[in-house]
Parts: structure tokens; C-alpha cells; sequence
């Protein structure tokens, strides 16, 4: 990986976006390397843990490359499909968001499912003002995260949210010194990876699911009703439960 810093963990996988020269933009090589790591958690699920080195998430993605790009290129999606497939995955994934998150980068970390940030904190989307638009998620995710008036002012007013007004909003789920945000962030998947791995994976399938309420929720519970785990985790609780 010459963009990326991966470590393996029993229960995770923890990327940084390491392009320090760059400020972490999200070029041609690092998507290639994050589809790779795609690959391998779609093969061997596990949680993801996606944050930016050198106090910076990601500033944008890279204007050289941008420039170069013509319609062909828009049609194929290169940023886009790269941030669908995070979005995918099998097991939630968390930003651990440090300093700007740009352009492609604040795509980068609504395409994942949960969101925390330091003090420093800063999401936007400028592109109009290069006279393109936030088209790898930006124009329909923001507004499902924080609402169609408020991603409207992020779009098109060019708004910068702070890290605690996206807190105030629920983009982020908490805001913590940049000291602390890897410990914090770590914490919060500690308790994610307590749940039983499938019935995170059917809850993550029916929330972003476009349609088909209550019959997908009614097909997933069933799937998960007849588990090991859900009978071993639900006597577990009973034998607690009288034991107390």
C-alpha cells in the first residue's frame, strides 16, 4: 500500500488515509488500494475503522486528477463506486474524522455508517466552485444524514459544518480532542463488536434498505430467529435474569 496504512485486528480493520504531502486527497492509487481493501472485508467480514493521518481526514479529492477527467471517466463512476462499496460492506464502518474532510473525503466519510470527529473538525462540499458537482454521494447522502436544508447550505451555500454543529445535527456521533478521537472511536467499536456479527449485518441491510418495509425486516428476523447465537445470547440473558 503505498496511500494507506492498514492494520489487521481480531475483530477490525483499521485504514489510514496516508498521503501527507496531499493533505490525504482521494486519488487514482488510493482508490484502487481501498477497493483492495474492500475486497478483503467483503471476503472476511470485519469492522472497519477509516481515518486520515497527520491531522487531516482526507481535503478533497485530487484536483490534478480531476482536471484531467472528461465525461467518460463521470459515466464510470471512479470515485463513486469505490464509496457504494464502502457503503456495502458487510459489518458497520466507522470515520474517525480529524481535521477537513473536503470534497471527496466528507463523501468518503458519509458513505460510512457511523461518524465521530475532533475538535478541529471541519465537513464541506465545494465543488461548485470548480464547476462540478459532489457527485460520488454528497447531493443525495448528506441530505438523508442532516436533512435537505441543511445539505442545500453545505452544496450550495458552500456551508462548512464545525465539528460541533455536526454533532448538533447527528452527523457525528461524538466530538473528542485529536488526542482522543482513535481511543474514543475504538471504544465505540468495542461495543459494536459485543452485538452478534449476523444480526449487525441484517440490521445494517434493512436501514439502508430503499423499500419493501416490513416484508425485508419480517425475512431478516427470521433468518436471524433461527441462529445458534440468537437462542445462546437470549438464554444467556434468561439465566442472568432469574439468577439476579
Amino acid at each position: 500500500m503505498n496511500t494507506l496504512t492498514v492494520e489487521e485486528h481480531p475483530d477490525r480493520t483499521v485504514v489510514t488515509l496516508n498521503r501527507p504531502d496531499a493533505r490525504n486527497a482521494v486519488n487514482a492509487a488510493m482508490i484502487s488500494e481501498l477497493h483492495a481493501v474492500c475486497e478483503e472485508l467483503e471476503r472476511t467480514p470485519k469492522l472497519l475503522l477509516l481515518t486520515g493521518a497527520g491531522g487531516v481526514f482526507a481535503a478533497g479529492a485530487d484536483i490534478g486528477e480531476l482536471a484531467a477527467r472528461g465525461r467518460d471517466e463521470a459515466l464510470q463512476g471512479v470515485n463513486s463506486r469505490l464509496f457504494d462499496r464502502i457503503a456495502r460492506l458487510p459489518l458497520p464502518t466507522v470515520a474517525a474524522v480529524d481535521g477537513y474532510a473536503l470534497g471527496g473525503g466528507a463523501e468518503l466519510a458519509f458513505a460510512c455508517d457511523l461518524r465521530l470527529a475532533s475538535d478541529t473538525a471541519v465537513f464541506g462540499n465545494p465543488e461548485p466552485g470548480l464547476g462540478i458537482i459532489a457527485a460520488a454521494g454528497a447531493c443525495w447522502r448528506l441530505a438523508g444524514l442532516v436533512g435537505t436544508s441543511v445539505a442545500k447550505q453545505v452544496l450550495l451555500g458552500g456551508l462548512k459544518l464545525t465539528a460541533e454543529r455536526a454533532h448538533g445535527l447527528g452527523l457525528v456521533a461524538d466530538v473528542a480532542p485529536p488526542a482522543e478521537l482513535l481511543d474514543r472511536t475504538h471504544a465505540l467499536l468495542d461495543g459494536i463488536a459485543r452485538s452478534a456479527p449476523t444480526a449487525l449485518r441484517l440490521t445494517k441491510i434493512v436501514v439502508d434498505s430503499p423499500g419493501g418495509h416490513p416484508h425485508v425486516d419480517d425475512l431478516a428476523q427470521a433468518v436471524l430467529f433461527e441462529t445458534p447465537e440468537k437462542r445462546t445470547r437470549m438464554d444467556r440473558f434468561l439465566t442472568g435474569r432469574r439468577n439476579s
